[in-house]
Order: C-alpha cells, then sequence, then structure tokens
C-alpha cells in the first residue's frame, strides 16, 4: 500500500506593497470553451493585458478535453505570469449534465491553479454582475458594455466567454483588500 505525506497547498505571497503590477488572471469555465481574462489591477482602476478562450476539441474523448484545458491554461499563465486567479463558481445550471461537465472543467482550472500556487478566488455570477454594473440581475450585454468602459476598451470583447472571464477578473480586482493593490 502506497504511503502519502501529507503536504498542505501553500499560496505564494504574491501580492505585496511593492508598485509592481498585479496580475490577476480571471476565468469561465466550460467544456467547449473556456474563456480567460487578465487584468492588470492598481489601486485605482484596472486595465486590460489581455483575453480569449481556450477551445477544445468536441469530436475528443472527454478526458483528452480536460487535458487540453489544462496545458492551455499553463500556457497562459506562463505567459501572463498572474498574482492570482479568479474563477466563477457553479451556481446553477437546469441540466444537471451540463452542471457536471462544468464542474469537471472547473476542477481541472483549480487544480492547475493549485499547482503553480496561485491564490484562488470563486465568485458566484451574481457578485460578479454586482461588482461590474452594480446590478445583480444585469444583463450579459450590460455587463459586457460594463466591461468595455471599465477597461477602456474599444469594442465589447468577444467572444461572450472571455468578456465574462475579464468581468470574473474585474470582480476580484474590486474585492481585494486595499493593501493588496499598488498604492
Amino acid at each position: 500500500m502506497p504511503s502519502f505525506k501529507k503536504e498542505e497547498h501553500r499560496a505564494r505571497s504574491t501580492f505585496s506593497n511593492k508598485s509592481d503590477p498585479k496580475i490577476i488572471l480571471g476565468v469561465d469555465p466550460g467544456l467547449a470553451t473556456t474563456g480567460f481574462g487578465v487584468i492588470n489591477a492598481d489601486k485605482y482602476r484596472q486595465s486590460l493585458v489581455g483575453y480569449g478562450c481556450i477551445q477544445t476539441k468536441p469530436n475528443s474523448p472527454h478526458a483528452q478535453r480536460l487535458k487540453q484545458i489544462k496545458d492551455k491554461l499553463t500556457k497562459i499563465i506562463t505567459k501572463y505570469q498572474p498574482n492570482a486567479i479568479a474563477v466563477e463558481q457553479l451556481f446553477f445550471y437546469n441540466n444537471a449534465k451540463t452542471a457536471f461537465v462544468v464542474g469537471e472543467a472547473r476542477g481541472v482550472i483549480l487544480l492547475t491553479a493549485c499547482e503553480r500556487r496561485l491564490p484562488i478566488y470563486e465568485y458566484t455570477p451574481l457578485q460578479v454582475k454586482q461588482a461590474v454594473s452594480t446590478y445583480g440581475q444585469a444583463s450579459k450585454l450590460q455587463v459586457q458594455k460594463m466591461v468595455k468602459l471599465l477597461l477602456r476598451m474599444k469594442e465589447i470583447p468577444k467572444p461572450d466567454d472571455a468578456a465574462d472571464a475579464l468581468a470574473i477578473a474585474i470582480c476580484c480586482a474590486n474585492s481585494l483588500p486595499n493593501q493588496y493593490r499598488n498604492k
């Protein structure tokens, strides 16, 4: 029988009082499409660093699609070197099968962040809408327009999954204690 050592996950202390940028990676989980958005958060505002989507091949085996998410997310983390990751919580789905699939994608995302020792912040869709638009029942378009405005973008970010990921990152930036942001 294998023996296991008990190891505690310790997130590296990535937020400090230094004046270096605080990079937050927001992730909107999904099996077919996982949105990601990267912002630089300082004391007074956020700015866009990058965004996009992780697409998996629909005819690939399920486990292979989860591995594709992990591999591509690892590359994104390596490229942008975020100080934290913000992930949307699984809130409610009418379709149980969809909920399980999204839950598996979330698990892969959380595991990848843990392996990279990133602090993880999780937010419900209601929290994200409130943080970005100040209205918990805001429409998807209202949230997208606010993301565009807050990040001073010329156009609404597309696709929707990427816009949602940017909103999640903004929510995280707005909820972090002030001592963690640039002074």
